[in-house]
């Protein structure tokens, strides 16, 4: 029992690892496209509401990077066979993490008065992103990509206790060579 419990906890801190891993591939996404918008065509300046749009589209590319990133690498094991429902799921769950970083943006830049490049990084990029991660890695994991149902796509192998794999298709054949 204590052999399966260790077990577990690799497999969740693995999980954990390439969850920042992937998550910091989509950070970079969304730190370089909002301050690329938000220092040009969407500056304050600009347009008022402009750092909202900016980290509205960032935000948006960055789940996009992330959903590859975890669907094939982070919970390859758990995958939905429903594709189309994970994605949609995925995008739902990763909308509601957005609100943090949004929240935190608009309460710093609006409400509190802090409108420099920095504060609008620190709040959004720094504090929205450190609540909207818990939030989001929470459910992915227990909902997106549950191992639950991922056990339910695959009954044999959950019988078995073994964890669901992906096959890949080989183009090697597997007939010895003449």
């Amino acid at each position: 029992m204590t052999n399966n419990r260790a077990a577990r906890l690799r497999q969740l801190g693995m999980q954990v690892l390439r969850f920042g891993l992937v998550g910091a591939a989509g950070f970079a996404v969304d730190i370089v496209i909002f301050n690329a918008l938000r220092l040009t065509v969407l500056s304050p300046e600009s347009i008022e509401t402009g750092p909202l749009i900016a980290k509205l589209i960032s935000t948006t590319l960055a789940i996009v990077t992330n959903w590859v990133g975890n669907r094939f690498w982070t919970f390859a094991d758990t995958r939905q066979s429903n594709t189309v429902r994970e994605a949609s799921e995925f995008f739902v769950v990763s909308i509601a993490g957005m609100g943090f970083g949004l929240g935190s943006l608009w309460v710093s830049h609006y409400v509190l008065g802090f409108t420099s490049v920095l504060a609008d990084n620190i709040s959004s990029n720094v504090i929205g992103l450190a609540l909207g991660a818990v939030f989001r890695f929470a459910l992915y994991r227990w909902w997106v990509f549950s191992p639950a149902r991922a056990a339910a796509q695959h009954p044999v192998a959950a019988a078995q206790g073994t964890a669901p794999q992906r096959t890949e298709v080989s183009s090697r054949s597997t007939e010895p060579a003449a």
